[in-house]
């Protein structure tokens, strides 16, 4: 399988460099760079003090955690985030709190799952069909 680089900077020193949880992980782990409160019903921008690079082609897509939405009711408010390659500033997660009480994320908790993909498809003039099952 051919490996894609992505450059990661960090923005100051409670930055974390995202992981894999296993081998086999489709999503590398982001955290937060700072304790935040996030009350019930509301929205916050929880940052990563991370900036980073993605290849052209490609895009970063920010999904929620699934142990984080089903426990503490915590998931991004736009359910998918959506990073271009040509973004260059922090990395911040918009985590909605769907709970009825107030949630406080930690510093350094893993707040949301980065997947990289291919985010441009090239059509070039050619006809494209998508089938819909009914």
């Amino acid at each position: 399988m051919e490996k894609t680089k992505v450059k990661f900077i960090k923005l100051n020193e409670n930055a974390v460099v995202p992981t894999y949880g296993t081998q086999y992980s489709a999503g590398a782990d982001l955290y937060a760079s700072e304790e935040c409160e996030i009350g019930a019903g509301k929205t916050v921008m929880v940052h990563t003090a991370l900036a980073m690079e993605i290849p052209e082609g490609f895009g970063g897509f920010v999904f929620a955690r699934s142990g984080l939405a089903t426990k503490r009711g915590l998931a991004p408010a736009n359910k998918v985030g959506v990073i271009d390659s040509d973004y260059r500033g922090e990395i911040m997660v918009s985590l909605y709190n769907q709970s009825g009480e107030t949630q406080v994320v930690a510093k350094g908790e893993r707040i949301a799952q980065l997947v990289i993909m291919r985010g441009r498809f090239r059509l070039n003039g050619k006809k494209i069909i998508i089938y819909v099952k009914k």
